[in-house]
Formats: structure tokens, C-alpha cells, sequence
């Protein structure tokens, strides 16, 4: 199934450049030819651009990667923002504020500042101490979600740009180049193409050139997030599985330590009981024999001349030195 027929191409008017004599070198391989001092643009290469930058745009929100839409020029601004909100994904319709891209902490810490005077306001009068205070931040909260509003769902960078004209948008090319994010764009014929990673060759004047451009664009995007959320549930059901399969081998190691710590606690008993029969029949065979038990001292008086002996054990041959 095609993405674009030239037929709606040449309807829209995607094939009329700018005047030859402002045109860019750089974007002769794109140029058909030249009438009335008017650049004819290749429709080949729009179409080609077109499928490139769709089937990129899939693979990429395939992989759960975002897109930023940029136009901030007025053919493109309404546009812009409806294709983008369409498909979900951030973008700047109003002015592009130099390091959205490269000083991009700067710009969440606004986001965050902005989320905060919301909460105030939302609150009441009350949350101020004066009216001049209010009034401020009211000023300070209009103008943030004037320049900002499109990317507040823009948790990170994203993983590509899609530009309308990149010679009014040059500041987002650069910044995104710097970055190394790809820049998909909609060029004229008075356009460098040079930072562009998939250029698209076209009319970037005419709102409906804009408009079937985008919308193309904007379905590759679509599809791309239906094909993510498919492989999301796929992986999200793998992690479960695996999660699953982690806590039951868990579950059998506590079980097995478990068992283990048991038979070993049924061994130690067995043999303090075997131990104490066994000292048990010792007392009493000691008991019937009338010996006393190995280690203990019979209790009975020693025999006659024992006595003697031991004195003379213990003081010598001459025996009590007291007696």
C-alpha cells in the first residue's frame, strides 16, 4: 500500500518551490526543473522522502521512542499542533527557545516552576499574600505555557525532530545535530539540506502541502505507538513470566532450607536423646554393680592403713609433723 500518491501530491501544490533566483545550491538534486521563474521540485524525491521518514518514524516509536514536532511559522502552527496532539507527542508551535535541546534541564525546571504556579492558582487569592504578587505570577504563568506548553510531556530528549522549513527553524537543526538526534524536515528549494538527516523536498509555504506531509508523518508515528504497545504487553507479560519464575525458585530455595533446617534440628535431638539413654544405662549398670560411675569418686571410707599411706604420701615417710 503506497503512503502518498503523486496525485494528491500535485494537488496539494508540494511540487512549487521558491523563485529561482533565491534558490540553494544545495538542493538542486531535488529540482525538476524551472517555469515562469518559479523551481519545479522532483515529486520522486518527495516521495521517496516521504516513505523513508514514515517507515523511520515507525521503527523509531516502535522501539517506545518520542518524536518532536517543530513549525513555528504560521502556515505551519496550527497544523503542527493538531497532528502532533493527534499522535501524542510533543511539540513547539509558538517559538522555539533557544537550548530546548541542549540545556534541556533548564527547560524541565521551568515545567516543574510552571506546575507550581498552577497549584497556586489553583488554590485562590488566598495562596498570595498581595494582589501585585498574584498578578505576577499569573504574568509568569502565561508566558511559560505560551512557549512551553507543547512539551510538557516531554519527559526526555526525543528520538527524532520532524521540522517545517529548516531555514526558519535553523536553531532546533543545530541543536538537534549537536545531539546527534536525526531532524526529519520539510524543505523548500531555498533551503539547506545539509544537517537534514531524511529531507523532504516540497512546498513549505502552502498549508495544504504542509498538511498532507504531516499527516503522512503523523500515521508513521501512530503506527509506530500501536506497534510499541503490542510489544510492550509482550515484554511486560515476559518480565511477569520471569518475575514468576525467579520468586518460585525462591520459593523452592526457602522451601529446601526450610527442610534442611528440620532434619537437622531432628538429628540434634536424636542424638541428645541417644546421649542421655546412653548415660541413663551407664547410672544404671554403675547402680547394680555398686561401682560408681566413670569419672566419680566412690563415696566410702578407705580402707585400714590407707589412711597411713596417704599421710605418708602427703608429708613424707615421717608422716604429720604435728603429731
Amino acid at each position: 500500500m503506497s503512503i502518498v500518491s503523486v496525485k494528491e501530491l500535485l494537488d496539494a501544490g508540494v511540487q512549487f518551490g521558491h523563485m529561482a533566483a533565491v534558490w540553494n545550491p544545495r538542493m538542486e538534486p531535488y529540482i525538476h526543473g524551472k517555469r515562469n521563474g518559479i523551481h519545479i521540485i522532483d515529486l520522486k524525491g518527495t516521495v521517496r522522502g516521504l516513505i523513508r521518514a514514515y517507515n523511520f518514524l515507525q521503527r523509531l516509536c516502535g522501539d517506545g521512542k518520542g518524536v518532536l514536532f517543530v513549525g513555528t511559522k504560521r502556515q505551519a502552527r496550527n497544523t503542527i499542533i493538531a497532528e502532533a496532539r493527534r499522535c501524542g507527542q510533543p511539540y513547539v508551535g509558538e517559538r522555539w527557545l533557544g537550548g530546548m535541546l541542549t540545556n534541556f534541564y533548564t527547560i524541565r525546571q521551568r515545567l516543574k516552576r510552571l506546575q507550581d504556579l498552577e497549584e497556586l492558582d489553583a488554590t485562590g487569592p488566598a495562596a498570595f499574600v498581595t494582589k501585585r504578587e498574584r498578578s505576577r505570577a499569573l504574568r509568569e504563568m502565561k508566558k511559560i505555557t505560551k512557549n512551553l506548553d507543547g512539551v510538557r510531556t516531554m519527559e526526555r530528549l526525543p528520538g527524532a525532530v520532524i521540522v517545517i522549513d529548516p531555514r526558519v527553524e535553523g536553531i532546533a537543526v543545530l541543536e538537534a545535530s549537536k545531539l546527534g538526534i536525526p531532524v526529519i524536515a520539510l524543505l523548500d528549494t531555498d533551503c539547506n539540506p545539509e544537517n537534514i538527516d531524511i529531507p523532504i523536498p516540497g512546498n513549505d509555504d502552502a498549508m495544504r502541502a504542509i498538511q498532507i506531509v504531516l499527516s503522512r508523518l503523523a500515521d508513521g508515528v501512530l503506527k509506530g505507538v500501536q506497534d510499541w504497545k503490542v510489544k510492550e504487553a509482550i515484554l511486560r507479560k515476559q518480565e511477569d513470566d520471569r518475575r514468576r519464575i525467579e520468586e518460585k525458585r525462591r520459593e523452592e530455595i526457602r522451601q529446601r532450607q526450610r527442610a534442611e533446617a528440620a532434619a537437622r534440628k531432628r538429628r540434634d535431638e536424636a542424638d541428645k536423646k541417644a546421649r542421655e539413654a546412653a548415660a541413663r544405662d551407664v547410672a544404671a549398670d554403675a547402680a547394680e554393680s555398686g561401682e560408681a560411675p566413670e569419672g566419680e569418686v566412690p563415696d566410702e571410707k578407705a580402707p585400714p592403713g590407707r589412711e597411713a599411706d596417704d599421710a605418708e604420701t602427703k608429708y613424707g615417710k615421717y608422716g604429720d609433723p604435728e603429731e
